[in-house]
């Protein structure tokens, strides 16, 4: 019986990461239509419904964070939170290369927050390219930091790695994210110091160029356009931002309630009025459905997977061939094979089809699937989301930049590789995931 199971989980498998790698189906279709097939072929369709709506439960609170996190934070950048600390950085780089790399990992760590990886590329690099293009800066550089900067920003909880973690796995958000908090810290700073090591190098090649043109010019204005436009309630929503986070590391409620409480606090005081209250939440509903929907759909994959034991047979398989010294350190081996896996594998692909039958390995070796999540998302977003041609932003990014996606791979894969060595090593030493 179980090997019948395990044959079974695998051809599911297979079968979901062919039509997905090969666009044969959305991933959302994909999802749902593989999980009804294999539950009949499985011989379980009397409990089909009960297996996927268990699925569905499962995953909801995930989708709930979701949809108020990326409400909150695109309400911040609508209302002006972040411009008047971007155009203010923009006027203080003037002709400094150095000085113009480093503002462009800030700009895009501050950007970033928003947890659309597309948008993050679209505002950073309509930002920055200008200034890049006139001091005839190599354009590589722009695309490398900014790919840096939005890798580790793809980590935060609203962000899609870790929500496709969070319901693959079906561990709570806050117990993937906290421990991880240092280890995000410590690729934050690997990626200014990065930025600074380019920087330096163009401003050797370059020097410091006078810019004291209409472009400055333009660029203070916007700074004092920007802040102008964020006064009304500008230091009501970073108080409420910075408490927001204060609460979130403090655990003082569940992730969702926290979102949702900050969301309508700052709705209803950025907006009293009831019509353009609605008018912000459906400007921002593509966003949020899209990845919701994604979620819930994932969830129906998962509770038949589950459900029919299909994921515990194949674990036991795997188990059978993993020489019993290496089991307590698979979570190390996750961590590193992520980064190689991301060039085979689509981040759903991943993050839905291999990365449960990982994390139901592991445990049987003890290793906890909260301490497998946190280690694929080491190398899988940080690597994964800038490089990998199974990436639509990333083509959104070498677009917008104009760079050869070849030439861009191979600018940026010391570098982030660097990020993932770096982070992993920080996630071993501080026990985010175990050695």
């Amino acid at each position: 019986m179980w090997v019948v199971l395990s044959m079974l989980g695998f051809c599911m498998i297979a079968t979901f990461l062919f039509l997905v790698i090969f666009k044969k189906l959305s991933v959302v279709v994909a999802f749902v239509f593989v999980s009804v097939a294999f539950a009949l072929i499985g011989g379980f369709g009397a409990n089909m419904g009960e297996m996927m709506m268990d699925g569905i439960i499962t995953v909801a609170p995930t989708a709930v964070m979701i949809v108020f996190a990326i409400l909150y934070f695109g309400l911040m950048i609508d209302v002006g939170l972040f411009d008047p600390m971007v155009s203010r950085i923009l006027t203080f780089v003037k002709g400094d290369p150095l000085k113009v790399v480093m503002a462009t990992a800030i700009i895009t760590i501050i950007v970033g927050l928003d947890g659309d990886g597309s948008s993050t590329f679209m505002i950073t690099i309509s930002a920055m390219l200008p200034l890049y293009k006139r001091l005839g800066m190599n354009r590589l550089i722009l695309a490398c930091v900014v790919a840096l900067a939005a890798g580790v920003m793809n980590i935060i909880p609203w962000g899609g790695p870790l929500v496709r973690a969070s319901a693959s796995l079906g561990v709570e958000v806050s117990d993937l994210f906290i421990p991880l908090i240092p280890v995000m810290i410590s690729g934050l700073l690997w990626t200014l110091f990065s930025a600074y090591i380019l920087g330096k190098k163009e401003r050797d090649r370059l020097g410091v160029i006078n810019l004291e043109t209409t472009q400055t010019k333009g660029l203070a204005e916007q700074a004092i356009a920007a802040e102008k436009g964020g006064t009304r309630l500008f230091w009501f929503n970073l108080l409420l931002t910075l408490t927001l986070m204060i609460l979130l590391v403090m655990e003082v409620l569940p992730i969702q309630i926290l979102f949702a409480i900050a969301f309508t606090i700052a709705l209803f005081a950025n907006f009293p009025n009831p019509k353009e209250q609605q008018e912000k939440i459906l400007s921002h509903a593509h966003s949020f459905v899209t990845i919701s929907t994604l979620v819930f759909a994932a969830g129906i994959f998962i509770g038949v997977f589950s459900g029919t034991k299909m994921m515990d047979a194949m674990a036991n398989s795997i188990v059978s061939i993993v020489p019993d010294w290496l089991g307590p350190h698979l979570a190390l081996v996750v961590a590193l094979t992520s980064l190689p896996l991301n060039f085979i594998f689509s981040p759903d692909a991943y993050y839905f089809g291999i990365l449960p039958i990982l994390s139901e390995t592991a445990a049987n070796f003890g290793v906890h699937p909260v301490e497998v999540g946190r280690a694929a998302l080491l190398g899988h977003s940080t690597v994964g989301f800038p490089l990998s041609p199974l990436v639509p932003a990333t083509f959104i990014l070498i677009g917008l930049v104009g760079v050869d996606f070849g030439e861009h791979q191979k600018f940026l894969l010391k570098w982030a590789v660097g990020t993932t060595v770096v982070m992993t090593i920080i996630a071993v030493l501080t026990g985010a995931i175990p050695f």
